[in-house]
């Protein structure tokens, strides 16, 4: 009988091992190095992700590379190194997939977010509406036309340019009033807190995380923009099984509340 129960645990051992689970913990000669490429937006989610990511796994340690999603994808698409991509708008994904990066069915949307305007702590145009952004002498701080914010920024002042309550030139005047379109979203939020600019329009996240240092003005909901965030392995990746571990781990339970804690809705 015992010889009979050691055959059944073994064959459910060979089971398990050929199901592509991934192991919980490597030895010291096996380190493991994940790069996760990831919108600045993520910075402070993602930093507690991949500490929580390390501590459950021992022996793999993340490194962590911010920035603008189309630069990350730039960098990429020329050859760096990395495991993960984590992108603030499906466009960027969605290139990748298109350039043979990532397989498209392992794409998976793991938060969401939306937009806000942020102002001086002095407040010195007195701004209280999104449509003050178009007064003459404002000045306004962006981030990259070209990136995830610049897409969703854009994308928001049409939805407003369609409104009786805004003038139908007021996109236009907005854009007038634009100083500075800064390569990242924390860029336009420390600009703002120097008082280099009047006005900013950033991701909810960034705003909250910027605190009491900075106001806040509410877009309204019915033109306001939902931001999705994908994630996925890269098919460069040397390190799949543990890529796909950690975007199990920001997909679970665990991860989410993480996401939540930056002020990051979940996916749909």
């Amino acid at each position: 009988m015992k010889r009979k129960q050691f055959l059944w645990m073994l064959l459910f051992l060979f089971f398990l091992s050929g199901c592509g689970f991934a192991p919980r913990s490597v030895s010291d000669s096996q380190m493991v190095e994940l790069v996760v490429f990831a919108a600045g937006s993520l910075t402070e989610a993602f930093t507690e992700m991949g500490t929580a990511f390390e501590q459950r796994h021992h022996g793999v340690q993340i490194t962590l590379n911010f920035a603008n999603a189309s630069t990350l994808l730039q960098q990429i698409a020329q050859g760096a190194s990395a495991d993960v991509f984590a992108s603030a708008a499906p466009k960027f994904m969605d290139e990748a997939v298109a350039q043979g990066l990532i397989e498209k069915d392992s794409v998976k949307i793991f938060a969401r977010n939306r937009l806000t305007v942020i102002l001086p702590k002095d407040n010195p145009q007195k701004i209280t509406a999104l449509q003050d952004l178009a007064k003459p002498g404002v000045r306004l701080i962006l981030g990259a036309k070209e990136g995830p914010q610049g897409v969703y920024v854009d994308k928001l002042l049409t939805n407003a340019s369609a409104l009786p309550e805004f003038p139908p030139d007021f996109k236009e005047k907005v854009y007038q009033n634009v100083v500075s379109y800064e390569s990242t979203v924390k860029a336009v939020v420390n600009k703002v807190m120097l008082g280099e600019g009047n006005a900013g329009i950033v991701f909810l996240t960034d705003g909250i995380s910027a605190g009491d240092r900075i106001q806040r003005v509410s877009i309204p909901e019915g033109i306001n923009v939902e931001a999705a965030y994908p994630i996925a392995v890269l098919k460069s990746s040397a390190n799949s099984k543990w890529a796909q571990s950690f975007v199990d781990f920001v997909l679970s339970a665990e991860g989410q509340k993480i996401m939540e804690k930056y002020g990051f809705l979940p996916p749909k």
